[in-house]
């Protein structure tokens, strides 16, 4: 049995978020039509305009309604240090869990050339340049510890190993296969007290 065309057009619709299924995605759109039309309406409103306005921020490349993000702007922040994630959820993991004050790079994933994501899908050349240009003491490579992540690392760092900044790799307390927005912030912490230069 199936719905009528517009509400499986919503329920298809739903499935495009991760972790949901059919079921999920059919619960979600009958609650909206039965239970919450206004917060329906909200939410595609809010839905509407961030695709519209929320591009990328030219220095850290990640998600902003701004050409510079909040976080690069900071007069706070140590220009000294900059920390190179794959994804945002990971720049919210670090800056609630490991006491990091410096700048972010976000790379938006990890090398897969099978997926056809290279070093210029990743920014690496916008990083390169990034990194000739400024006044970095450190870079952190703090990409998830999985194959890909590890990989993406060792990369960068022989693209950075010209230049005369010290490069680093977050190192304890981060499970082997494991991804940094679900890790816990003492476990973080741990991991960026004990990282380590590359030899």
């Amino acid at each position: 049995m199936s719905f009528s065309p517009l509400i499986d057009d919503l329920i298809e619709s739903l499935r495009c978020l991760p972790g949901v299924g059919r079921k999920s995605a059919q619960r979600m759109a009958l609650h909206i039509l039965e239970r919450n039309r206004d917060g329906g309406a909200v939410l595609a409103h809010s839905l509407t305009l961030a695709l519209e306005k929320v591009g990328r921020c030219n220095q850290c490349r990640t998600h902003s309604e701004t050409p510079v993000c909040r976080m690069c702007n900071h007069p706070e922040r140590d220009v000294s240090k900059l920390c190179i994630v794959e994804t945002p959820a990971d720049v919210l993991a670090i800056e609630h869990g490991a006491g990091f004050k410096g700048l972010y790079f976000v790379l938006m994933g990890h090398l897969s050339p099978m997926d056809g994501i290279g070093p210029k899908e990743l920014g690496l050349d916008v990083l390169l340049q990034r990194a000739q240009e400024s006044t970095l003491e450190e870079i952190i490579i703090a990409t998830n510890p999985t194959i890909e992540g590890d990989a993406t690392a060792h990369f960068i760092h022989q693209q950075l190993q010209s230049l005369s900044v010290n490069v680093t790799r977050i190192a304890h307390g981060v499970p082997i296969g494991g991804e940094l927005e679900f890790v816990d912030g003492g476990t973080l912490a741990h991991a960026f007290a004990g990282r380590k230069s590359y030899s």
